[in-house]
């Protein structure tokens, strides 16, 4: 018996990608006696570290499940990198959602990526849960998590480095903690509860100062405080329905093309603003907050074709003359600017202008618009745990350095967010890591993949949407669903043609039916007061008591302290 399961689990595996796990196959007869395990109610830990300590932190959740787990020490396969320890979980369901965190050290270089994996026996397939760069001299902290596609009977959590020259990997204080799908749930709206809406208590009073019992109170939002939009382009520009759709629900927004540079200057010294200035009307006639995306994109195939051609001064003279004519025009006209585009994945400038191009191009942009928050933006970095580019590591990393080397001061995490099926533990773990650096942190290009039909779509978006919107570290979310002229979108649109919501609208629509305190009724209770909760924004109320009334307005601005409320109501008319 023993013999055959072993047989039959190697054989599952590709012969390119091989096994040795003899200690694993000798538990595969065991596994189904091991009972499925638990959560045992936990609340999910939010902690995350960035830097490299001396000592590692004790494990989260006091270990999880890994408590139980039996533990392979030399866990080894023929394809890259090397593995060391695993850890080997029976009964993995297909609807639990898994945390996962660790501290690594490696035995070799100065440093190098390290990768947690899971690996499901019956198929061999393998994904990737978790990144941390490693170092040598000092312990890193390594957080993911995952969902498993199917159930798997048997398991193995385990780490891979990235360079050959690691020779072991060490770990301490390993963690995993499952979820079912409602705590996760939970734990998301709890934290909403927490972080997006605040107390209030209204005290109500008469012309003499006593307080007002049974008095009627209607309370109603006027605006969200939570930046909330989508990307929009020139088809917007005289198109009614389009615009009175937009305006329904969206208080941001980000010109999908308009401002990059080989829309503004196609060719040298012939400069075309009249659709970005179009769109920047539009927006603020109607207060939407508008980012600025972008000024450089270091991507060469979106660079201007008679850009590539310039070297040396000629190509100075091109940037600053991009920054100064950018920056003057719209000084003080958007919230942000995404200075140097996917920075991580590309280096077009620094390849031809020096290692300090980026921190040039943030120091002039600060100069130019002060009021401006500066942002680093990329993809894949909550989206893919493969893409090391820009791992949640390589991204701080990289402020860091241009920090430490060249003075740059970053002021806000750009996350594109551009999805195939997305790894809702694996965003949490990212943004958790990312928010310590207490910087705004926005999902600046929310989409799925048009290789989904609309309704997987819609459920992908809808799971993106809440985790980022219950994340503390997330300060804004833009959609990348900007309608062309032939009511095409980049991967995902919200609407057809004739804006008739598609399941992505109707799920945008959901949610900010959810995230908006539409209306609040009630009475004042014997000492005169009206508590409630709502979601931060700006508000107007109206008190009544015997044909008296006193309306009013007040802000809700982000607090952890209730706030307080007085209300006279004017006085009656004379006996």
């Amino acid at each position: 018996m023993e013999a055959a399961a072993a047989t039959t689990a190697a054989a599952l595996l590709p012969p390119a990608r091989k096994v040795f796990i003899l200690p694993l196959l000798l538990l595969l007869a065991a596994s189904s006696l091991v009972p499925r395990a638990s959560s045992d109610g936990a609340q999910y830990d939010y902690r995350a570290y960035t830097e490299c300590k001396p000592h590692p932190e004790p494990a989260l959740y006091n270990g999880g499940v890994l408590r139980w787990a039996s533990k392979i020490t030399d866990f080894r396969t023929e394809d890259e990198g090397n593995y060391s320890p695993a850890f080997v979980l029976y009964n993995m369901s297909a609807a639990t959602a898994y945390s996962f965190s660790c501290w690594v050290k490696i035995d070799g270089p100065e440093s190098a990526h390290v990768k947690a994996k899971i690996l499901t026996v019956e198929n061999a397939a393998s994904q990737c849960v978790g990144t941390a760069i490693a170092r040598n001299d000092c312990w890193s902290f390594l957080k993911g998590g995952f969902t498993l596609n199917s159930t798997s009977q048997t398991s193995v959590l385990y780490l891979q480095t990235a360079s050959p020259n690691a020779s072991t990997i060490s770990i301490r204080s390993p963690s995993l903690q499952p979820f079912s799908p409602d705590q996760w749930n939970q734990h998301r709206e709890e934290r909403i509860q927490q972080i997006r809406k605040r107390f209030v208590n209204l005290h109500v009073s008469d012309g003499n100062g006593s307080r007002v019992v049974g008095a009627d109170v209607a309370v109603h939002q006027i605006t969200r405080d939570f930046p909330f939009g989508s990307a929009i382009s020139k088809s917007i520009l005289g198109n009614g329905p389009y615009q009175d759709w937009f305006n329904a629900r969206f208080n941001a927004a980000v010109f999908e093309n308009e401002l990059k540079w080989y829309a503004t200057e196609p060719s040298p010294g012939k400069e075309e603003y009249g659709a970005a200035d179009q769109l920047l009307r539009f927006v603020q006639s109607n207060d939407v907050t508008a980012r600025g995306h972008n000024i450089f994109w270091e991507d060469p195939r979106y660079t201007p074709a008679w850009v590539k051609n310039l070297t040396g001064p000629e190509l100075r003279a091109a940037v600053a003359g991009r920054v100064q004519s950018l920056l003057s025009r719209y000084k003080g006209d958007f919230v942000h600017w995404d200075v140097s585009n996917e920075m991580l994945h590309f280096d077009f400038y620094e390849d031809r202008l020096g290692g300090n191009a980026t921190a040039d191009f943030f120091s002039t942009a600060r100069r130019a618009d002060p009021l401006a928050t500066l942002f680093l933006n990329d993809f894949n970095v909550v989206e893919a745990c493969d893409d090391l580019s820009s791992s949640a590591d390589s991204y701080v990393s990289r402020l860091r350095q241009l920090a430490d080397d060249a003075g740059v001061t970053f002021e806000g995490i750009g996350l594109e967010g551009h999805f195939a099926k997305p790894n809702v533990p694996y965003v949490r773990a990212v943004l958790d890591k990312l928010g310590t650096l207490r910087l705004p942190v926005w999902l600046t290009e929310v989409d799925v993949s048009a290789a989904f039909d609309h309704a997987t779509q819609a459920a992908y978006l809808e799971d993106v949407l809440r985790e980022g919107f219950a994340h503390p570290a997330v300060d804004g979310i833009v959609l990348w669903t900007a309608m062309g002229a032939n009511a095409t979108c980049y991967q995902m649109c919200l609407t057809d043609a004739d804006f008739t919501n598609l399941p992505a609208g109707d799920v945008v629509d959901r949610l900010l039916g959810e995230w908006q305190t539409k209306e609040v009724l009630g009475a004042t209770d014997d000492r005169g007061s009206f508590n409630f909760s709502a979601f931060y924004g700006e508000y107007r109320l109206s008190v009544t008591y015997l044909n008296r009334t006193a309306d009013a307005t007040f802000s809700l601005p982000r607090s952890d302290d209730t706030k307080h409320i007085n209300i006279r109501l004017p006085p009656g008319p004379a006996a």
